[in-house]
């Protein structure tokens, strides 16, 4: 078998490996008591925000454009399926009308014309997938066609951000104003309350990720993949030798923003709240740092970064919370300065930094040249 071979068989060990402990082991764990049902929750959380990573890896480790507008696409996602599990707990509220009880609040009665269609599952569900990708396209249609890129395009996707966040902000837009959407009661007609209920949607988030992480595979090893990869490298080049490179851009990007409305969808149920501190543009950082973190262009450095930086979030915040800003913000300069390849290029940074410092055993003398004696002086 040749190295490449043995390679390819290592890392599928790695996948099933990870995947039987995520699918199998914790929810066994669960079931036997060894992991409360809150901590499941907990990584349930993460891995959902780990396909949102996903995404980003895709447009900007691969591709080489770099999005500030990703939790755009996870918000859509999660105010999807969170609007739908409002309208099924309809009339079960505090005030017992037909519409969310914030809209009572704010003295509305009647149902927004735009809420629905959420009303239906199948369509809440679709939506949170393709609407997000259709925003993507649309944007990616808008700009890369007037071949805009670089930081103008990052710069254009922060504004997009921040717009987005002032609309999801007012309680004109019927979405709950700064408070966002809370109070989810069931899903598909099963509570949210209950420990199954949980255990089930972590799975379902499992399987999702791995779904997510074979197609993102799949994508970057197909001739689109390396395609998107010249991209990255020399787009202009690629143009001269006749590519339409705003044509894979384009698709890339619905890519990532469908996958970042997955994200959004399975998290949503699994925390209980969405707003628009979720969606703006210190999230679309965030969503960054992650995968810098962890090693961008790897897919593996995505998951990684994301489930690694958000479990830290949650045990500092308890603590220092005050402090998490800092301390996310020194953990991403260190990562660019000293491991620009992130925590998986970690073990090869070190030793290539070893190797410099370690001198070589100095080569052996060359065996002095025997002459057969000679009888001139």
């Amino acid at each position: 078998m040749t190295g490449g071979g043995r390679t390819r068989d290592a890392q599928l060990l790695w996948v099933a490996a990870g995947g039987a402990v995520f699918v199998v082991v914790l929810p066994l764990a669960n079931l036997s008591g060894f992991v409360s049902d809150y901590y499941l929750n907990l990584f349930g959380k993460y891995l959902a925000l780990a396909v949102l990573a996903l995404g980003m890896d895709l447009i900007w480790g691969y591709t080489g454009v770099l999005s500030l507008g990703q939790a755009i696409f996870f918000g859509i996602g999660a105010y999807s399926i969170g609007m739908h599990m409002l309208l099924e707990g309809s009339g079960k509220g505090v005030y017992g009308e037909p519409v969310p009880d914030f809209m009572v609040w704010n003295q509305v009665y009647q149902l927004p014309l735009f809420w629905k269609p959420y009303k239906s599952a199948p369509v809440a569900l679709a939506a949170a997938v393709l609407l997000p990708a259709g925003l993507a396209a649309l944007i990616g249609l808008l700009t890369f066609r007037r071949r805009l890129r670089g930081t103008y395009f990052a710069i254009l996707t922060q504004a997009i951000a921040f717009a987005v966040w002032l609309m999801f902000n007012r309680n004109e837009m019927r979405l709950g104003g700064t408070n966002g959407l809370t109070d989810f009661k069931s899903i598909l007609g099963f509570s949210l309350s209950a420990p199954a209920t949980l255990r089930v949607l972590y799975l379902i988030t499992a399987l999702a990720l791995g779904a997510a992480l074979v197609l993102a595979r799949w994508l970057v090893q197909s001739k689109s993949g390396l395609v998107l990869q010249a991209i990255r490298d020399n787009e202009r080049r690629l143009e001269f030798l006749g590519y339409d490179t705003s044509a894979y851009k384009i698709l890339v990007f619905a890519i990532s923003g469908a996958l970042a409305g997955l994200g959004g969808m399975l998290y949503a149920p699994q925390v209980g709240i969405i707003t628009p501190s979720q969606i703006g543009v210190l999230p679309s950082l965030e969503i960054v740092i992650w995968v810098a973190f962890g090693g961008r262009g790897t897919l593996w450095g995505a998951l990684l970064g994301a489930v690694s930086i958000n479990w830290l979030r949650s045990v500092l915040t308890g603590t220092y919370p005050r402090l998490w800003p800092i301390i996310l913000g020194g953990l991403f300069v260190t990562v660019i300065m000293f491991f620009p390849e992130g925590l998986l290029g970690v073990g090869s940074r070190l030793k290539a930094v070893l190797a410099r410092r370690v001198p070589l055993a100095p080569a052996a003398a060359p065996a002095a040249r025997a002459y057969p004696p000679s009888d001139k002086i």
